[in-house]
């Protein structure tokens, strides 16, 4: 009998460790599920391309984005799929064209209802006759696109988004972004993780 007590200890000791990895196994797997769900549901990971939200944004800039139960602020910069434009015709409805068929990442500059205004000559930009403080911008906005006559009052249900970077950005100046839907924001920019030099909230 006294000597299967070290065979019974060495039983009990390897039951113990394998009942600890099997829980160390559920919570690393309970933890990856509820990572994927957060990501899957809360919160995506996008990729900045191009240079239109310099000095905000640059190129490779990797962004935590927001999107369940998202409301559209003014000055927000968020995710947008422009597949689509939407524009204002002769009798004022809102008619739809080809769009940039891509993400995009801009800045919300104004809401339904807003009327917005844009003095090329200046390059100042007023929305509700209010010039904006734009203290976030690389360049004034004198570069007209053609995409819409000013000033402009943005459709309900749409928003009126401008790049940082003036000279360069395709946005609601341009023909082939114009409006866009409240539908098509994929979400609210909200931390820059990538590179991790640069890593913080995105204002």
């Amino acid at each position: 009998m006294a000597e299967q007590q070290p065979e019974q200890n060495r039983e009990d000791v390897e039951r113990s460790i394998l009942g600890d990895l099997l829980d160390l196994i559920e919570s690393i797997l309970c933890s990856v599920f509820l990572v994927f769900l957060v990501f899957t549901f809360l919160f995506r990971i996008a990729t900045v391309e191009g240079a239109s939200m310099v000095p905000t944004l640059v190129n490779g800039d990797r962004l935590i984005i927001s999107e369940l139960g998202y409301t559209p602020q003014q000055g927000d910069v968020v995710i947008i799929n422009a597949r689509k434009s939407y524009q204002l015709d002769s009798a004022q409805q809102v008619v739809e064209s080809e769009g940039l068929n891509k993400l995009i990442v801009k800045r919300i500059i104004a809401l339904g209802g807003q009327k917005v205004d844009i003095d090329f000559n200046t390059g100042t930009v007023t929305v509700d006759d209010q010039v904006l403080q734009e203290g976030y911008i690389n360049t004034l906005t004198t570069r007209d696109e053609g995409g819409m006559q000013f000033p402009v009052v943005v459709p309900e249900g749409y928003v009126f988004v401008l790049g940082d970077n003036r000279d360069i950005s395709k946005d609601s100046r341009h023909p082939n972004v114009g409006f866009v839907p409240e539908s098509e924001i994929m979400g609210k920019a909200l931390l820059r993780v990538f590179p991790l030099d640069k890593f913080g909230k995105v204002d």
